[in-house]
């Protein structure tokens, strides 16, 4: 049931931004010139856009933080849920759940919006609507979606967006990375303006959310997943704030590509999604445009790059699982102002195609997630693309830095295209495999299974030993990273494989690759994929040499192994045609040791096999 609504709202007219309930004029348009980095950002270039009639003067009943502070601040983590718990409680739309703890303690809340007042997965699954899924903050600092969410659900219980919920369910995350929200402060980012203060990037463990989508350490990260898991969304949003070089565009999005995983998805997204939303915001007055990588910040005409994510990231992410994944890259040069309200149309817009186009939607969806290609690519390389693109940027000088002694680039602030750039993509198709029917994985690998698990990848267990014919990864090589990475030691390796006849013990887990999570079981199997859990570390012990012999032994093995076997023998002889070998006596002692009966069976065998 909707609210009950005042008879002075009923018979006053609608805005497209002013709910009447306010009873206030638009605010006076304001551009954030407070902001402790402005001096030494690029030049600020004024903006006014018709979405700016969706804010409310400060004084306004059911202004939000960020209005009530003239649109340049972002409200604390404990000021947020006052102002949305209050909303709550005026609605019987919304509800608010706890995905989980964060490591300091903190709920991370989920507000539920529906017509139906769902606030459970199976509630909001009967209503058989899609549903979207937005987060903010998962780079606390980069928090406009927040602001913009709150405005959004306001609007839509107390003003004239409750169409928006006629079509689609919204689960709104504020703040993903709560802990990292609150080590708040003015000198968080300098690249960015506003709001004055801002969370930090990496969670309080110093680990980087959108790193952490495939390794899921991080127990933010297992919360949300697990919130994927059970509320099952059609289209997941993840809001960020860019990096980088300055340029025209204020809202940037995008999505993986249609080599990946999920070409349906992309089709829908590029299609249905992009035209649709572009519009809207180029009608409220804002610049959208793709994803802003260049090759070169301090050359724009080396062109661009066009990203084709890993499952790290959200976005590769969700093209594994088969979750059409939208990035939003705000601009982090433009005011807070106008980026909140770009990021409110841009849900807003993405709310009313999705309720339109919900049969499309998840048609694509179920394409993709019962697809089961034969062949997975694992590695991409970069190639230059048919299609250059014409780029709205800012023109630049470059000069020497006294400080640096370097090139540094000056942003004039002067809008310039750039025509027809070069555009490197990484869509080659590199390392690829075969679909395996499925996975086994021995059961003394616990964090393993544990994570295919959080992952939500169906799995069965052996109750009892399995004989089978199975394919199985001898590594060797190993090449193990410099220094720590998101709190890990990666590691990449050669790989050979043999066929093996072999008994599994009871308690090994079979993962059957014909599921929708299939392609995600394969690309967190697979030890040559770089968002295996192999290459983040899972499997390390398997590179340590636990057992040795002693030279007295193994040289009196040796010879009885060369007496007994001639072929041996000649095998040896054309080993030490091999200078360094001959002169290495640890080495020639190992090649015996390494071919006898002795030599530890299992050292860097992967211990997850295939059937084919």
């Amino acid at each position: 049931m909707r609210p009950q609504l005042s008879i002075l709202f009923l018979l006053l007219p609608l805005t497209l931004g002013l709910p009447v309930w306010a009873e206030q004029p638009a605010a006076t348009p304001q551009i954030a010139t407070t902001y402790v980095n402005d001096a030494i950002l690029p030049p600020s270039i004024v903006w006014h856009g018709a979405s700016e009639s969706l804010l409310l003067d400060g004084e306004a009943p059911w202004a939000t933080p960020f209005e009530v502070g003239g649109f340049k601040v972002s409200p604390s983590y404990d000021e947020t849920f006052v102002w949305l718990d209050k909303l709550v409680a005026s609605s019987d739309l919304l509800h608010k759940v706890s995905l989980g703890k964060s490591p300091q303690g903190r709920d991370i809340w989920m507000l539920i919006a529906s017509t139906e007042g769902a606030d459970t997965p199976e509630a909001l699954a009967a209503t058989d609507k899609p549903t979207v899924l937005v987060q903010a903050g998962i780079h606390a600092g980069e928090i406009d979606g927040k602001d913009a969410g709150m405005m959004l659900l306001r609007d839509m219980v107390l003003g004239d967006k409750a169409a928006l919920l006629d079509g689609a369910n919204l689960l709104f995350v504020p703040i993903f990375s709560v802990d990292a929200h609150e080590r708040s402060g003015q000198y968080n980012r300098v690249n960015q303006r506003g709001p004055i203060e801002m969370g930090w990037r990496t969670a309080a463990n110093n680990l980087n959310l959108n790193r952490d989508y495939a390794k899921a350490d991080a127990v933010e990260m297992q919360h949300m997943l697990g919130a994927i898991n059970r509320w099952q969304p059609d289209l997941y949003i993840d809001v960020h704030v860019t990096d980088g070089m300055d340029y025209q565009y204020d809202v940037t999005f995008g999505y993986n590509l249609a080599q990946g995983l999920s070409p349906s998805s992309f089709r829908w997204l590029d299609t249905q999604y992009r035209p649709y939303v572009e519009q809207a915001l180029m009608r409220e007055g804002h610049i959208p445009g793709p994803l802003v990588f260049a090759i070169d910040n301090s050359d724009v005409s080396k062109g661009m790059s066009l990203w084709n994510a890993s499952p790290r990231y959200s976005n590769g992410y969700g093209d594994a699982r088969h979750l059409p994944t939208i990035l939003i890259e705000n601009h982090s040069l433009k005011p807070f102002k106008q980026r909140v309200l770009g990021t409110y149309v841009m849900l807003a817009a993405t709310l009313e195609l999705v309720g339109k186009q919900a049969t499309s939607l998840r048609s694509a969806i179920k394409q993709d997630k019962y697809r089961y290609s034969d062949r997975i690519t694992l590695t991409w390389g970069a190639q230059q693309q048919q299609q250059g693109w014409d780029f709205k940027g800012i023109d630049y000088r470059t000069e020497i830095s006294p400080i640096s002694g370097e090139k540094v680039v000056r942003w004039t602030g002067e809008p310039k295209l750039y025509e027809n750039l070069p555009v490197i993509g990484n869509t080659l198709a590199d390392i690829k495999v075969n679909r395996p029917s499925a996975y086994y994985v021995a059961p003394q690998w616990l964090d393993v299974i544990e994570r295919l698990a959080i992952h939500g990848i169906r799995m069965t267990t052996l109750t009892e030993p399995k004989t089978l014919k199975l394919t199985q990864y001898q590594l060797t090589a190993p090449q193990f990273g410099s220094k720590d990475y998101e709190g890990r030691q990666r590691v990449s390796a050669q790989l050979s494989a043999h066929g093996v006849q072999t008994t599994l013990p009871a308690g090994t887990v079979k993962i059957d690759t014909q599921q929708p999570l299939g392609d995600l079981a394969i690309l967190l199997l697979e030890p040559q994929s770089p968002d295996s859990l192999l290459q983040w570390g899972f499997f390390n012990p398997i590179f340590t040499r636990t057992e040795y012999i002693e030279h007295y032994a193994v040289e009196p093995l040796a010879a009885q192994m060369l007496e007994a076997d001639p072929s041996l023998q000649a095998e040896f002889t054309q080993a030490l045609q091999d200078p360094a070998f001959a002169a290495d006596g640890e080495a020639r002692l190992r090649w015996f040791y390494v071919r006898s009966p002795y030599y530890d069976g299992q050292y860097q065998v992967y211990p997850v096999w295939r059937d084919e």
